[in-house]
């Protein structure tokens, strides 16, 4: 059985692959693909922030808060990118597919 950090470590070769393959895909939206790298500063930042944890204050990287909270931020801030860059996406193809359509956008009128 593979105890948690070996497959953690092993884990990043299939997302690298993916990575790979998103990167090749010109139909990613940008600010999506750089939240699926900043994935990457949470792994980079996460695995000395856990050696700390362990080796400095002899707690598990959950245990320390202040710590854990720090490297779980990249986290959000990965997902928070990945979120607006496929809404950005949804947003374009919705207008590009009504300009097709030849439907115009409504227009606010001000009050």
């Amino acid at each position: 059985m593979l105890d948690k950090n070996t497959l953690f470590a092993v884990s990043l070769f299939p997302y690298l692959g993916f990575l790979w393959f998103m990167t090749r895909n010109k139909a990613t939206p940008r600010l999506a693909l750089i939240g699926f790298y900043a994935l990457l500063v949470f792994v980079a930042i996460t695995i000395p922030a856990g050696i700390y944890a362990k080796v400095g204050l002899r707690e598990e990287l959950a245990n320390v808060d202040w710590l854990h909270g720090g490297a779980e931020a990249f986290l959000t801030l990965s997902n928070v990118l990945v979120v607006l860059g496929f809404r950005q996406a949804v947003v374009q193809g919705r207008a590009g597919a009504a300009a097709a359509a030849g439907d115009r956008p409504p227009v606010s009128q001000p009050e």
